[in-house]
């Protein structure tokens, strides 16, 4: 029998005011955020366009739209569907989902320096990286192919082990090599992911956190370990009134902190906050404006901006949005050590 934690009160989810969000970008269907912080301390805010089939690039302390990088391609440097981004040090990861593969760009730059998972994605959605040595990463990439001719039927439940796959990279900065160590998912019981695509992970807990967003079904996160195996529990049945989207963990020291995740809702997105370790339920917050959100990025380090650091989420797949992460402490009555 799955495990589940006590739902979160449906009453109590508190305003915080965005710090600013920025002009909007149409055309672009923007979708999933990563942030980058350069040598002389400005930040990056990476959002994927999905109908654009490029990335838009804006200015993590005020919001303003700095440049597009990329076009519709197959080529190196080129994008066709960009889903899921992320980065490690100086390397940004691009999931493609209609070029089925993962694209690794060097910043600040933007020269690509190889791809993978040509071979055996299908429809590729997310990703999360995992350093297991200096150098060498694991990467999880979910993987929500569908079946029919608007590509509206699911698999049969035997093939929901494909649903998150798995690879072993070695990289640097003008190197990648990249390893299948093969795919997982439940083929029964509560543990199936049936339509997947956001997917965060804690090391330190041996916890993955992936979104299943059949519209069918109750929305709602499912927890597997690194190794694959679901580990009993979603979050509390109840939590989405909407989709669970986007999940992010912000990290204070070894192994506190907290998870915040996206309930897609119009007109407000709720964002549901966890204690780190048991992820029991502290609290939910909404904007003053940000609704139907997919992506999000924590950025906790300090900027000129944000001396306690920044959330930001996407808006309504037409612009981008930043919360002060004092402000989340402060209203949700946060541990303040998290901002140190």
């Amino acid at each position: 029998m799955a495990r589940t934690t006590a739902a979160p009160a449906a009453a109590g989810v508190v305003l915080v005011q965005e710090a600013w969000v920025s002009a909007e970008v149409r055309g672009e269907e923007l979708d999933s955020l990563a942030t980058w912080s350069s040598e002389d301390g400005r930040v990056w805010l990476f959002a994927t366009g999905k109908s654009s089939h490029r990335l838009s690039l804006f200015d993590g302390d005020s919001g303003a739209v700095l440049r597009t990088v990329g076009e519709r391609g197959d080529r190196p440097g080129a994008f066709n569907r960009p889903n899921g981004v992320s980065v490690f040090g100086d390397l940004l990861f691009v999931v493609e989902r209609d070029n089925r593969r993962v694209q690794v760009l060097s910043l600040p730059g933007f020269e690509p320096i190889g791809a993978f998972g040509q071979d055996q994605l299908r429809s590729p959605y997310g990703i999360w990286l995992n350093e297991v040595a200096p150098g060498e990463l694991d990467a999880y990439v979910t993987d929500s192919f569908m079946y029919g001719a608007r590509f509206d039927q699911l698999p049969a439940d035997q093939e929901l082990d494909q649903r998150v796959r798995r690879y072993r990279l070695d990289v640097g900065d003008d190197r990648l090599d990249a390893r299948y160590l093969g795919a997982f998912g439940a083929t029964s019981g509560a543990g199936k992911l049936h339509m997947v695509e956001s997917i965060a992970g804690d090391a330190a807990h041996d916890r993955l956190l992936i979104a299943e967003e059949d519209r069918n079904r109750p929305s709602n996160l499912r927890e597997y370990n690194l190794a694959g195996r679901f580990a009993g529990r979603s979050l509390p049945e109840g939590t989405f009134d909407g989709e669970a989207e986007g999940v992010v963990l912000w990290t204070c020291g070894v192994d506190s902190g907290y998870w915040i995740a996206v309930d897609q809702q119009a007109p407000r997105t709720h964002f549901h906050v966890f204690e780190r370790a048991g992820l029991v339920p502290v609290g939910s917050f909404h904007g003053a404006s940000v609704a139907r959100t997919d992506g999000i990025a924590l950025h906790a380090a300090a900027t000129a901006r944000f001396p306690a650091g920044a959330f930001y989420a996407v808006h309504d797949d037409l612009a981008v949005a930043a919360f002060d992460l004092g402000d989340l402490v402060q209203a949700l009555q946060l541990d303040p050590a998290c901002l140190h």
